[in-house]
């Protein structure tokens, strides 16, 4: 860091994707664009003479390909990578790879189709990078903040819960899962040692749109549930998970044929859609009692409050301990407001989760 300031080292073979990365970052008061790079080859002889605190890195380009300089960067000098790229926009394999050879998130190329697309991939990218940066500088963590920008909560999608609403509506059982940096091997860490003959289980990871898809192949790959994107109006019961598709909220409902869930548009909640503070608020609304929330991983407070409802509805609550954390953010923030029942390591949550 260079006082305050995070220091960020763009690599990407376009200029015009090079300068517009540098202006969006640098509008950030916390964070300083040291150097702009077109291939990964410069970027080993920048971080030669200054290591950056983060990266941001495209997937196709000239001479090595980003995946590449990835995983051999993650072997020989390991630095926080947030890939920003066109193939994230189309939930491609090589993203979702990303992820498994460490990069701490896949973000898509901004848009210039609207001012509020812009907007909203500016705060999606400088959220990004600074959560890759605590992730490595967590004795920095006070002095890397969100901006004081305002932000919607929960109360934008669906009313807070009533005490009416509070009462159990269902004999059945379901998992709700929220999770941001680091989530993603986390949940398929879960996922892939629960039970077959579990209950429901709904994720919110915070993830780009089309991204989701690609992600609950790879969790119906590996766990004994069978997993999929969420559609409107998805059914969810024993031995089925559905993941948020990205860019929309998702919203648990229950009716005489059991649980099932709603997809829909809307502003970003606490910077984020899917938002977990969305899901959580529908589970206390519409399961209560016999929900069981979980709280992974992940920077700032999404999930937080909504954990806190869940909990004053009855339902039982988890998050998860820091020390197994990848980003002690949504967690902590839930401990704080005493919306946790109990504190986990992960490598013990699915187990849990089974007994339960």
């Amino acid at each position: 860091m260079i006082g305050d300031k995070l220091r960020v080292l763009i690599v990407d073979d376009s200029a015009l994707v090079r300068q517009s990365l540098k202006e969006l970052l640098e509008a950030d008061p916390v964070i300083s664009v040291i150097d702009t790079v077109s291939d990964p080859y410069q970027a080993v002889k920048m971080i030669q003479k200054e290591v950056p605190d983060v990266i941001t890195l495209d997937i196709e380009m000239p001479r090595m390909d980003g995946l590449t300089f990835l995983k051999r960067l993650m072997k020989q000098h390991p630095i926080p990578v947030v890939i920003i790229s066109g193939y994230a926009s189309d939930g491609s394999v090589a993203a979702l790879k990303a992820l498994e050879y460490g990069a701490m998130a896949v973000i898509p190329k901004p848009k210039m189709t609207t001012r509020e697309f812009f907007e909203e991939s500016r705060i999606m990218i400088t959220d990004a990078v600074k959560s890759a940066a605590i992730a490595r500088l967590s004795k920095h963590m006070k002095s890397i903040q969100h901006s004081a920008e305002p932000k919607h909560s929960a109360d934008v999608m669906l009313p807070s819960p009533k005490e009416k609403s509070l009462k159990n509506r269902t004999n059945d059982p379901i998992i709700l899962i929220g999770a941001s940096t680091g989530g993603t091997e986390a949940i398929a860490h879960i996922l892939s040692n629960m039970s077959a003959a579990g209950p429901g289980v709904v994720i919110v990871q915070h993830m780009p749109a089309d991204f989701t898809r690609s992600f609950a192949e790879r969790l119906n790959r590996i766990s004994p549930l069978s997993v999929k994107e969420a559609k409107n109006n998805d059914t969810v019961g024993i031995g089925e998970a559905l993941v948020a598709p990205g860019n929309f909220h998702l919203i648990l409902k229950h009716n005489e044929r059991g649980y099932y869930v709603q997809i829909k548009d809307g502003p970003l909640v606490n910077r984020h859609r899917p938002a977990v503070d969305v899901l959580f608020r529908s589970g206390a609304r519409n399961a209560g009692e016999k929900a069981i929330g979980v709280l992974l991983t992940g920077m700032g407070d999404d999930g937080a409050q909504g954990l806190l409802e869940l909990k004053q509805s009855g339902a039982k609550t988890i998050a998860q301990d820091e020390e197994s954390c990848v980003v002690f953010g949504m967690p902590k923030e839930a401990i704080k407001k005493n919306a946790v029942d109990h504190i986990l390591p992960l490598t013990q949550i699915a187990a849990f989760l089974n007994k339960l």
